[in-house]
């Protein structure tokens, strides 16, 4: 049985200009247009909350956690791999992020992770649009950083 298949130019590129978009959103702390990326049902894990279930969970106990306290939030767009259903509705991407965050001193340090993002669309031709993330620091980088934007 095929599961999948490797993402084509054209489901990379949409996964690429989703990841585009959340690096907008999360550098304008723009939480509406945040929103507009994911399914009303996005789970996902988090760092403030085990899971989170939902837009609304995940706006108000991760990313207005996360994204006022670093700055320069960056995804490796080149660097993204994964792959496709054969009925093109449902991908997987992954890749890894960077970004400052702040030590409780003001000191800043490299907060750099991994993401990975599954998709779903109704059609082919239709943006991606995410219905779970998990995102993660790399081993060794703090958990938390402090300083409000």
């Amino acid at each position: 049985m095929t599961t999948s298949l490797p993402l084509s130019a054209d489901d990379l590129q949409g996964v690429r200009l989703w990841f585009e978009q959340l690096q907008r959103c999360v550098n304008a702390l723009d939480y509406a247009a945040g929103r507009d990326l994911v399914t009303p049902d996005f789970i996902a894990f988090g760092t403030y909350a085990d899971l989170l279930r939902g837009v609304d969970d995940a706006e108000q106990r991760q990313w207005r956690n996360v994204w006022s306290t670093i700055e320069g939030f960056r995804i490796r767009l080149d660097a993204i791999e994964g792959f496709v259903s054969p009925d093109r509705r449902f991908a997987v991407g992954i890749t890894f992020f960077d970004s400052v965050g702040y030590l409780d001193n003001g000191e800043t340090f490299d907060r750099t992770g991994r993401v990975t993002v599954t998709f779903v669309r109704d059609t082919p031709e239709a943006p991606w649009l995410a219905n779970h993330s998990h995102m993660s620091l790399l081993r060794g980088t703090p958990a938390t950083s402090h300083r409000p934007r």
